[in-house]
């Protein structure tokens, strides 16, 4: 078994956005339910693509289907926290890009979790894998580290 990699730092991240924490995303112990940071990260990566005009979620023929997905957790957080999620991307291929999302607590340099999620892009009519368009290719491009 390989030793565990330290947390990442801030930056580590090309671009950020802060998250709230909510009362609903505290477990019966007290800290953020892991759960609640996969949705931190789609939300993420969502929010820029959306921001930068790359993400029609009700009508683009080109949508992203996650394929895989994890999280590795270093430190805990809880309501009332703010979550700055740093957003950079591993690998861009022809049609998948894999997103890399490390969670900060309020303004701590290290990361209390970093996940990611692989998004295949597909057609939405046939939901076959399709290439990544240009304008999204050359913004994720962009983000990688």
């Amino acid at each position: 078994m390989s030793e565990r990699q330290p947390p990442g730092r801030r930056a580590d991240y090309a671009r950020f956005v802060t998250l709230t924490t909510r009362w609903a995303d505290n477990d019966a112990y007290g800290h953020v339910n892991n759960v609640a940071y996969y949705a931190f990260i789609d939300t993420a990566v969502n929010q820029l693509l959306i921001e930068a005009g790359l993400l029609d979620v009700t009508g683009g023929a080109v949508i992203g289907v996650a394929v895989e997905s994890g999280c590795r957790y270093h430190a805990s957080a809880a309501y009332p926290d703010m979550i700055r999620a740093g957003v950079r991307v591993g690998r861009v291929g022809s049609s998948s890009i894999r997103y890399e999302v490390g969670m900060f607590r309020n303004d701590e340099d290290a990361a209390c979790a970093e996940g990611f999620f692989v998004h295949v892009m597909v057609a939405r009519e046939t939901m076959r894998p399709v290439a990544i368009p240009e304008g999204l290719r050359a913004f994720v491009e962009g983000l990688a580290r």
